[in-house]
């Protein structure tokens, strides 16, 4: 190559088979008319295997309608049992967190339970001592007290005590709060739920 007279022998050659790489690249653009209309260009480097012609690559075909099937149809059966065990799965997660959720609540159950069973007992001791209160008061002095307190806690009150005195102490209240409790007093002896 006159051109370039400043290059080594080895280095010609590697140029020239980078130019006959293009020109013969060049060649087969122009012959088939491009790749579908527009220009390839394509590197070849020195050393590296010559490219191959567009014409030998095998293209591969489109699969077609039936090929789809067939393949849908081969892993119809594999797809619906892994779906299935990815919802057995879920299911047994969703059981383990139920599971553990009723255990937290059977716990709760236990302290309610128990908290209840204290509270019964308390409010038990509690009402026996302020039967035992009203029952030591004046009359006119209870019947003052009673009729203040919350209706339902004044009939129960009325109910623990003696009847004669119970009766000496609605003497004494007013008309209305009387029939108050008097009424609550009649509902809670009866025997069958009036509901």
């Amino acid at each position: 190559m006159p051109m370039i007279p400043s290059l080594l022998s080895h280095e010609r050659r590697s140029c020239r088979a980078i130019l006959s790489a293009a020109a013969a690249l060049a060649a087969m653009a122009v012959a088939s008319g491009g790749a579908h209309g527009e220009d390839v260009v394509r590197q070849v480097l020195p050393g590296a295997q010559p490219a191959v012609a567009p014409q030998q690559l095998a293209r591969e075909k489109a699969p077609d309608q039936s090929e789809i099937e067939r393949f849908c149809s081969n892993i119809a059966d594999a797809a619906r049992d892994r779906r299935y065990a990815l919802q057995a799965e879920e299911l047994k997660q969703l059981q383990a967190g139920i599971d553990e959720r009723m255990k937290a609540l059977d716990a709760k159950k236990a302290e309610y339970e128990t908290w209840l069973k204290r509270r019964e007992v308390f409010l038990a001791r509690a009402e026996d001592g302020v039967v035992k209160i009203y029952a030591g008061m004046k009359p006119d002095a209870a019947a003052e007290r009673l009729a203040i307190v919350n209706a339902d806690l004044a009939a129960a009150i009325l109910m623990k005590l003696d009847s004669r005195k119970a009766g000496v102490i609605l003497n004494e209240m007013d008309q209305k709060a009387a029939a108050t409790l008097t009424g609550i007093m009649a509902s809670a002896a009866r025997r069958v739920d009036p509901s």
